[in-house]
């Protein structure tokens, strides 16, 4: 039995302990935000927060979470409300087909908690270990650092060519 604290719920899971955390979230605690690109912790997709770090659920043993705090993309909103990177992505069309978009929300967070103003350099080497294939990044950058500066900015003004 595996007991951890997932998006603020107390969970136990019997699930074999060598299994990867991607899997006991997606199928035992049935939370399928969580994604899974590549299964090699090379892309970021299932990222995920434990006890705060931002971490490669593929690449996770389930045990390793064991009385641990864990947060997945949806323990990101509260109160019906979504996180502020969440609605920065929407303003700024940082989500395309939908697959990364998870693990960048998770990784973004962990960046925001840790410096809640990046500059666009810090925001680039923060997400570099999550790939996407549709965006081109710019909008993603955006809305990781001038969109979280406030709801007036303008995503025009702001957002440069990928060129």
């Amino acid at each position: 039995m595996i007991r951890f604290t997932v998006n603020d719920q107390d969970v136990a899971l019997d699930a074999p302990p060598m299994s990867r955390l991607l899997d006991v979230l997606r199928e035992g605690a049935r939370l399928t935000g969580t994604k899974e690109g590549c299964g090699e912790g090379e892309c970021g997709a299932c990222t995920v927060l434990i006890d705060g770090v931002a971490v490669n659920s593929c690449l996770v043993p389930a045990i390793q979470a064991d009385g641990c705090r864990v947060t997945t993309v949806e323990g990101l909103a509260s109160d019906g409300r979504l996180h502020p990177v969440q609605e920065a992505f929407l303003r700024f069309g940082g989500a395309q087909c939908g697959i990364c978009t998870p693990g960048f929300l998770v990784t973004a967070k962990a960046l925001l908690d840790a410096n809640p103003h990046p500059t666009r350099a810090e925001a680039r080497e923060a997400l570099a270990g999550n790939l996407c294939r549709c965006t081109g990044y710019q909008k993603i950058i955006d809305a990781v650092t001038e969109a979280l500066a406030g709801p007036d900015v303008d995503a025009a003004a702001t957002s440069t060519p990928a060129c």
